[in-house]
């Protein structure tokens, strides 16, 4: 029985340190996440956008933009934060900016990342009158800036 015991917890504590260390999931500002999360911080400070690129945020003028992504994800580190730097760069007036983090399971609390059927991290929406217009999965096969306002 003893040995049982053992050889419960010692199973159960990859579990509990999963637990414990599970990311940050839910809605958070670009403040918090330069600040609290380094490599995010560090690719927007390595980023420097194209005059062309920030011409091409523009286009995103009273447009929605949804951004679902990971903390823990490779893909996320690199690409939101050019998304960052180009609407700093851009200045370019948003009707509304979310950016949702999401968990290990693509999945957050408030339900955004199910409702917008979340795949793969990061994934960029944009949207007009609550209408999906264009989605960057991922990586995008231009620019960022191309891809978030190809056909706008």
């Amino acid at each position: 029985m003893f040995k049982q015991l053992i050889l419960l917890c010692a199973l159960s504590m990859p579990l509990i340190i999963c637990a414990a260390t599970a990311p940050f999931s839910g809605e958070i500002s670009t403040q918090a996440l330069l600040s609290d999360y380094d490599k995010f911080n560090e690719h927007y400070k390595a980023f420097t956008p194209t005059t062309q690129d920030i011409a091409l945020m523009q286009k995103l003028e009273g447009k929605e933009l949804i951004v679902l992504f990971g903390t823990w994800c490779h893909d996320s580190e690199r690409e939101v934060p050019k998304l960052i730097k180009l609407l700093d760069a851009s200045k370019v007036q948003l009707a509304s900016i979310d950016y949702v983090a999401v968990g290990y399971n693509k999945q957050d609390d408030a339900g955004i990342a199910q409702a917008h059927d979340l795949q793969y991290t990061p994934t960029f929406i944009v949207k007009q009158n609550g209408k999906e217009l264009i989605r960057v999965i991922e990586k995008p096969t231009g620019t960022l800036a191309q891809d978030l306002t190809q056909g706008l």
